[in-house]
């Protein structure tokens, strides 16, 4: 190895120093929050109140989690939101039908139909709360889950991603299968679903997140916790049903962490959504 090879490599090492360290250190204050969650979550409430702060707990304790599901109803919560995803799921497959109709049947009408899915995404959703709690409101279904769900069920986004991806699809694959005698439907579940797996996973993935963490719409459709979300019942455990801090970090640890071990489970999926996000 030749003395400028070494130099070059002394400064590739020292630039790699450079540029980790700080980013090491951003990662850790970035994850600080969510141990002091998880280590307050465990701890006994005298500790949890104790000054000065310990991170990690002397004595480990999941008092805080049993008290959530026996004596507040986070295990209905729970459920609430578990059915809010499962229904938001239903919605992606609309979603797909759709961006599958814009991709590969053209025409005039459905052209200006896409431009106007694509007006709807530059409208904030906060502009269209009222308007949309009067139809949900006529249509009987506040304080009901199906009424929660049912404006984000189809998003313009997702219209928008199934239907650049499924553009891509060959015209001479899908006239194949009509020659073969396969029907629309046919066609969309055997043929252009299976293909676009990629997106499907992404865009799966981003509403499991977004159904998971919606709090203002359900906020206002619950009147009772029969309906309440995860993450309605955790705005209530703010000094309005307790004040135990322990608990308060148990509900927050049982709202985060699903979606953290999701992150990390998908990571690349959903690092690849959020890129197709930014090139849309």
């Amino acid at each position: 190895m030749t003395r400028t090879q070494s130099r070059r490599r002394a400064r590739e090492r020292v630039a790699t120093v450079l540029i980790a360290v700080p980013l090491t250190l951003g990662a850790l204050a970035c994850a600080l929050p969510f141990v002091w969650m998880v280590a307050n979550s465990v701890k006994t409430r005298s500790e949890a109140v104790s000054y000065p702060p310990h991170l990690l707990p002397s004595r480990w304790t999941f008092a805080a989690y049993a008290k959530l599901f026996t004596e507040l109803d986070f295990s209905r919560y729970t459920l609430n939101t578990v059915a809010l995803v499962a229904i938001g799921l239903v919605g992606l497959l609309l979603t797909a039908m759709a961006g599958y109709g814009f991709a590969k049947f053209p025409g005039r009408a459905l052209g200006w139909g896409f431009f106007a899915v694509l007006l709807t995404m530059m409208i904030p959703a906060q502009v269209t709360m009222i308007p949309t709690y009067l139809v949900v409101n006529a249509a009987g279904l506040t304080n009901n889950l199906v009424g929660i769900a049912l404006p984000t069920l189809v998003s313009a986004f997702g219209v928008f991603l199934f239907r650049q991806f499924m553009i891509t699809i060959p015209d001479s694959l899908l006239e194949a299968a009509r020659i073969d005698g396969a029907s629309e439907l046919r066609i969309f579940f055997a043929i252009a679903l299976p293909v676009s797996r990629p997106i499907l996973i992404v865009q799966g993935l981003l509403t499991v997140i977004a159904s998971w963490n919606s709090f203002l719409w359900p906020l206002i459709l619950s009147s009772s916790q029969r309906t309440y979300t995860l993450s309605v019942g955790l705005s209530l455990l703010n000094k309005q049903i307790t004040t135990d801090p322990t608990v308060q970090m148990a509900g927050a640890a049982l709202m985060t962490l699903p979606i953290i071990v999701l992150f990390f489970l998908a990571q690349r999926h959903i690092v690849a959504g959020f890129t197709m996000s930014g090139i849309k």
